[in-house]
């Protein structure tokens, strides 16, 4: 297994032991994975190292900041893509993040519809994105607190990585 496919299962499994127990992913472990993944493009690519990790890095944030600014995508999990790009590259965690969503929708549906609450939560992406256009006024879509409809979205990017580093992309 490649240094790059340790270091996202490593970051990725601390990240959603994390965010399971406490709700975040602390910023000092994001930091942590930055320096480290900088450091390890900076050696192993030399000049064009530091020009691979920014975009890897950078991308994650330009690519998922609306779904930021809608509430409907904490930022840790922004932040955790960004640590990965920056060893993954550009190309492997968009991939990631590709997979990462398909594996969400696939949980999310799978609660919905255990739970009973599919309609109704088509319903609430309705009413929000109604209220959203009506009033121009950006609220957050999800609910604080811990809800059974909130999915520690940490636990699909771990999905997606462990595809990542199981060779499968």
């Amino acid at each position: 297994m490649t240094f790059s496919a340790i270091f996202a299962l490593t970051a990725a499994v601390v990240a959603a032991m994390m965010d399971i127990s406490t709700g975040k992913v602390k910023n000092q472990w994001i930091c942590f994975l930055w320096i480290v993944g900088m450091v390890y493009q900076m050696i192993s690519g030399q000049r064009q190292g530091i020009w691979r990790f920014l975009a890897g890095s950078m991308l994650p944030i330009a690519v998922l900041f609306p779904l930021f600014r809608f509430r409907m995508l904490g930022p840790g999990d922004i932040k955790l893509f960004s640590a990965l790009g920056g060893v993954m590259g550009a190309g492997a965690v968009l991939t990631c993040m590709t997979i990462s969503f398909l594996c969400g929708g696939i949980l999310s549906l799978v609660f919905l519809l255990l739970y009973g609450e599919l309609a109704s939560r088509l319903r609430h992406f309705a009413v929000y994105i109604q209220f959203v256009i009506s009033n121009r006024q950006i609220v957050p879509y999800y609910r604080k607190g811990k809800q059974w409809e909130n999915l520690h979205f940490t636990v699909p990017v771990l999905m997606g990585v462990i595809l990542y580093a199981g060779g499968m992309y």
